[in-house]
């Protein structure tokens, strides 16, 4: 193994000289092993900021009559609720437009959506996804049947959007 010839003190005060007025640099790069930790941890804490307490599954796939217009009722509500949501007898007291959203974008705005109406005691909520290639149409469904706050849903009646859109009966603790 070969040294390095050691400065001699002319040469330590030539480099003092050099580097003076200069600062340490700080080490602003992370080692691979703790990045995964830091961005689970990033996405955890910007869920809890935008009070995102409910995840969605893709895997899921709830019991939906396939017939007629999409629509859902839970087993402890009575099925007069859906009625009255096919009819039009409650009116939505806010909207969600998806159009040109992601199916990322979309779970992660109706999580953002069911959180709010829970929090501002909204109990009719109305999701307008479009028609486009399907996609959300039928993946909003299977979402909104796994959330817990979900009473029932139907295709929205043609003044709230009709085939595009889905109206939304929330279960809100008083």
């Amino acid at each position: 193994m070969k040294k390095t010839p050691s400065l001699t003190s002319d040469e330590s005060q030539l480099f003092r000289d050099a580097i003076k007025g200069t600062r340490k640099i700080k080490q602003d790069t992370l080692r691979a092993e703790l990045r995964p930790v830091k961005q689970k941890r990033e996405m955890r804490e910007s869920r809890e900021m935008l009070g995102i307490g409910h995840f969605f599954s893709d895997e899921y796939q709830p019991h939906l009559d396939e017939e007629g217009p999409t629509r859902y009722v839970r087993e402890d509500v009575s099925k007069f609720e859906l009625k009255k949501l096919k009819r039009g007898l409650y009116p939505p007291e806010i909207y969600l437009d998806l159009h040109g959203m992601n199916q990322n974008q979309a779970k992660q705005e109706l999580a953002a959506l069911l959180s709010l109406c829970q929090k501002e005691n909204i109990h009719v909520a109305s999701v307008m996804h479009g028609i486009g290639k399907h996609i959300l149409k039928q993946r909003i469904p299977n979402w909104l049947a796994q959330h817990p706050n979900v009473r029932a849903f139907h295709q929205a009646p043609r003044e709230w959007g009709g085939d595009s859109a889905i109206l939304v009966l929330l279960d809100i603790e008083e």
